[in-house]
């Protein structure tokens, strides 16, 4: 008899163990997903790094086999282009891009072109197809564009020679506008 009254006495007190268990572990994945959503918040709009900021450092294997790491670019102008073969506004400024790095190769400008979220073999045909001899290469699993907050494709980044950003857009550029910017970084390093 003594154990249908332990039974019994100890059955409500299960219960509500069982309850309040349950609405802590309730609690533990709302806070969760709260904190989660606060991150994806926080991302969204984050800026991407702007006139004077700090460029985020990366390292990026070419195409052609090569390794860039920006750091090791100090003392030059360094004009960081994100783009895609998919994207027709990059199409629009590849010749732009293609002419202002003649134009400047010789002052010691540097241009990188990162391929965002794009097909090895589309990238490549792209590249041939504008006859872009810049160094270019592909961002694996989007570490640089996540390091430079970008939105979408094309989006240009120059880095004066103190490796500060010196000038940001999200379009496509023109030969004139890249010249304008390009000279502005050489003033300021």
């Amino acid at each position: 008899m003594d154990n249908t009254v332990t039974t019994q006495e100890s059955g409500p007190d299960q219960g509500a163990r069982t309850l309040q268990l349950g609405r802590i572990v309730i609690w533990i994945a709302v806070a969760l997903v709260l904190v989660f959503l606060a991150l994806g918040l926080f991302q969204a709009f984050a800026t991407q790094p702007t006139d004077g900021a700090s460029a985020p450092d990366f390292t990026l294997n070419t195409y052609d086999g090569q390794t860039f790491t920006l750091s090791e670019h100090r003392g030059q102008v360094v004009v960081v282009n994100f783009w895609a073969s998919w994207c027709v506004p990059c199409a629009e400024e590849a010749e732009d891009l293609e002419a202002a790095w003649q134009a400047y190769k010789d002052q010691g400008v540097i241009f990188v072109g990162v391929g965002y979220v794009d097909s090895d073999a589309a990238a490549r045909a792209f590249i041939a197809k504008y006859g872009i001899t810049y160094l270019n290469g592909p961002d694996i699993g989007t570490r640089i564009s996540d390091a430079y907050n970008i939105k979408g494709v094309p989006e240009t980044f120059i880095i004066n020679g103190d490796g500060n950003v010196t000038f940001f857009v999200a379009r496509p550029l023109t030969f004139d506008e890249l010249a304008r910017e390009i000279e502005r970084a050489l003033a300021s390093s």
